[in-house]
């Protein structure tokens, strides 16, 4: 049978003694252990470029000619070399960071992998060992920990997508809020908020007067929840608000949406505004929101008078 070694990891300490003397050295003689362990194709390595004050381990070229910044570390990643990695690539304008570890932090795993979620730089996250079997020579042994990659990316993208969405409902309901307050009370103490709605208080616990918004539609609801295990009661509101449904819609002015929703614990009584949503803030939002209110005016005092009369 045919005899078969025991791989066994050494101390990189015995094998560089010196991180930028030797390990770094050693590194940019043997870029192309990088080229294996990241499937890219790194050339041109040279050591300590100056990135401002101050100098970088290793600089090299990628396939399409743009810097990649590559920071050593034999010991537990740290802050500090964090910080360095990024400050080089934002100096040197480089399109790709590698960080070379010998042991990499949870909390430093997750921080690379944000940075390919949130930029348009890739990182990598590598973990550099030596090893060797009987008296071989030793070798090194690099393990890809964390790195770019096409579900980081659109990951990303919808974390960017979603964050201009609050940004942009935020907006919406600020401007909402401080043009209801001219014209009613009923919304005065709300703040905006980055939802898909805000609403108050009907006067009578589980029920709420919402305004809600959609990418490109709005509406305005009574909206019927008195919480965890009120699905009967609920529906016994919702069924004592319908027995009132000509007079209420004649009140109000025109049809309303009564959804019951069968099956769900809350209901609701609704009017959908068809003009526009948060995504159709250039020229849209004041007709929107004008609608919007005066829509609320009139379903507070077409349901008021017969939310008032209830005895729940």
């Amino acid at each position: 049978m045919r005899e078969i070694g025991k791989l066994e990891r050494i101390p990189l300490k015995e094998v560089w003694k010196h991180e930028a003397l030797e390990f770094t050295k050693w590194l940019e003689e043997n870029i192309d252990v990088l080229n294996e362990a990241l499937d890219i194709n790194l050339s041109s390595a040279e050591r300590e470029q100056s990135a401002g004050s101050f100098s970088v381990d290793l600089v090299a070229e990628d396939e399409a000619g743009d810097l990649v910044v590559i920071e050593n570390q034999i010991g537990k990643s740290d802050h500090d070399h964090l910080g360095k990695l990024i400050t080089y690539l934002t100096a040197l304008e480089a399109k790709t960071a590698i960080w070379i570890v010998t042991d990499p932090r949870p909390e430093h795993v997750r921080a690379v992998s944000w940075l390919n979620e949130s930029s348009a730089a890739s990182f990598y996250l590598l973990k550099v060992e030596a090893v060797q079997i009987g008296d071989s020579p030793p070798a090194p042994l690099i393990t890809r920990i964390v790195g770019p990659s096409e579900e980081s990316r659109e990951v990303g993208a919808k974390k960017k997508q979603l964050a201009e969405r609050d940004v942009l409902r935020y907006r919406f309901w600020e401007q909402l809020l401080e043009e209801a307050r001219r014209r009613t009370k009923l919304h005065a103490s709300i703040s905006p908020t980055p939802y898909s709605w805000v609403g108050t208080s009907a006067g009578k616990r589980g029920l709420g007067f919402n305004y809600g918004v959609r990418q490109h539609e709005a509406s305005v609801e009574l909206y019927i929840d008195r919480g965890k295990d009120s699905e009967e009661e609920n529906k016994a509101i919702f069924d004592q608000l319908m027995n009132h449904k000509e007079s209420i819609e004649a009140e109000f002015g025109a049809p309303l949406e009564w959804k019951r929703l069968e099956g769900k614990r809350a209901c609701r009584i609704k009017k959908t505004i068809s003009l526009g949503g948060y995504r159709d803030e250039d020229n849209k939002w004041p007709e929107v929101h004008e609608a919007m209110i005066d829509a609320m005016i009139r379903l507070e005092k077409a349901l008021k008078p017969y939310i008032q009369k209830m005895k729940f």
